[in-house]
């Protein structure tokens, strides 16, 4: 589908006895898999052994029977794990995480959520400094510069790293005996604590993680903070001073419905933000129609503040799965029409469709046509986050800025390409107002609180000189 694309989801455990770790872990990535979808992994180990299995593909296609036996090592007591999806490196074997690394301070393993806006520059500088790179994705940036801080021990080490890094980012890491967890200053990406009956701990992209894995949620990683487990306690370091920024998306559209992120739960943030939408953008119609499944929450809002009833004008087919297809605009197109068909509830209605983004507009005008097609009279489209018209440089592969629709195109412009009798998004207000905290709204407005990559600044100052 036309959306935005998180780039990752992880996941870490460290447990005072032997668990079935890789169990458990595979289990957590289920909860993680609509945060990445190319690739998965896993890394556990038992203080002696260190195993490592990743590959291309959904969390049920890489851990087949034969790799959960090899992962299951003996005493294993500590791992962590991950799910892909990439903006940063292609979508290939090697740069599927858990990466690992040899090193002065042992073997290490990290899993990274988000994007580095510094990392060529930093690659560069440890190339020509000697560094030896194996993958093309940012992480491996951070895990070279813990590794090349030889006379500081991996706590020291990975601070200063953090210290060194820009951008949006969670991080897992592990060496043989312990798992450290950390967040940017911004908290642009999420990064919860879970611990468990045995007196264990878990590091999720979300809670949802914690809950399948039958940890006690215990709080959010502080913006900037480093925590890990050092002689069965949890340690805290504030890196970095909090600022916090975490991005809107994670409520508009990523995170799960049943998720909490830094307070703030993600399910009724999106009823608040239709029911404000409802407010900016009424529509004289007969039944409000979301675009499953994102779109539901912000519908329900809608349909509660316009009075207008709800109904579930599309379906969506639970087995169509997630095809592995180039993103060229046919199958764009196909993929739609293997997911979504509309529904008899729309035939002589007038219909508000409510969903959370338009990115390139085209998957947004297939469904209008489904829509008429079927027999609505109207469509007004409304959409429960404001247009996206600038890059995301923190984890979310949002398009160049070229093919975002919104950077091009003014409301009516995309309203009439989408073939909509009415379009209308949320205000930046609006979004503050539904979410009730600081969020990072820099795909929408162009203000970016954790930097931008230096060649997009330089690249900016060449056209407005």
């Amino acid at each position: 589908m036309d959306k935005p694309r998180e780039e990752c989801g992880v996941l870490g455990l460290w447990s005072p006895e032997p668990l079935p770790v890789a169990d458990l872990l595979q289990l957590g990535l289920f909860a993680l898999q609509h945060r990445g979808q190319e690739a998965a992994g896993i890394c556990v180990s038992n203080g002696k052994d260190l195993v490592i299995e990743k590959d291309l593909g959904l969390v049920t296609q890489v851990f087949d029977e034969a790799r959960m036996q090899r992962l299951r090592i003996p005493g294993a007591n500590l791992g962590i794990g991950h799910t892909r999806y990439s903006t940063t490196g292609a979508n290939l074997r090697f740069n599927a995480q858990p990466l690992n690394v040899r090193s002065s301070k042992g073997i290490l393993a990290i899993a990274h959520n988000g994007n580095f806006v510094n990392a060529l520059e930093i690659r560069q500088a440890l190339l020509e400094d000697g560094a030896v790179f194996q993958t093309t994705n940012d992480t491996e940036v951070m895990i070279n510069l813990i590794a090349r801080y030889a006379r500081l021990n991996l706590v020291e080490a990975t601070a200063r790293a953090m210290r060194e890094l820009q951008g949006g980012f969670s991080v897992v890491l592990m060496d043989r005996q312990t798992v450290l967890a950390l967040r940017d200053g911004h908290g642009v990406r999420p990064l919860v604590i879970g611990q468990l009956a045995n007196g264990g701990f878990v590091f999720a992209s979300e809670p949802p993680a914690l809950a399948l894995m039958e940890a006690r949620f215990l709080r959010d990683v502080r913006p900037g903070e480093l925590v890990w487990v050092e002689k069965g306690e949890l340690r805290s370091w504030q890196v970095l001073p909090p600022e916090p920024t975490p991005c809107a998306f994670e409520w508009i559209y990523f995170a799960r419905a049943d998720s909490q992120l830094d307070g703030i739960e993600t399910h009724p943030a999106r009823i608040r933000m239709g029911a404000v939408l409802a407010q900016e953008a009424p529509a004289q119609a007969d039944l409000v129609v979301p675009v499953p499944d994102s779109g539901i929450g912000a519908a329900i809002g809608y349909s509660r503040a316009s009075g207008i009833p709800f109904d579930y004008g599309l379906h969506k087919n639970p087995y169509a799965g997630r095809t592995f297809i180039q993103p060229t605009q046919a199958m764009r197109d196909l993929k739609v029409r293997l997911k979504l068909t509309a529904t008899p509830v729309v035939r002589g209605k007038r219909v508000v469709l409510v969903d959370d983004s338009i990115v390139r507009g085209t998957t947004s005008g297939r469904i209008v046509q489904l829509l008429r097609a079927a027999g609505a009279l109207e469509v007004h489209v409304r959409i429960s986050a404001p247009p996206i018209r600038h890059p995301c440089y923190y984890g979310i592969d949002t398009a160049a800025r070229k093919e975002l629709v919104a950077a091009t195109h003014s409301v009516e412009e995309i309203r009439r390409l989408i073939g909509a009798d009415s379009l209308a998004f949320l205000s930046e207000a609006g979004v503050y107002q539904a979410i009730g905290g600081p969020v990072c709204l820099a795909c929408f407005n162009g203000q970016y609180p954790a930097g931008k990559p230096p060649q997009e600044t330089r690249k900016e100052a060449l056209e407005q000189a």
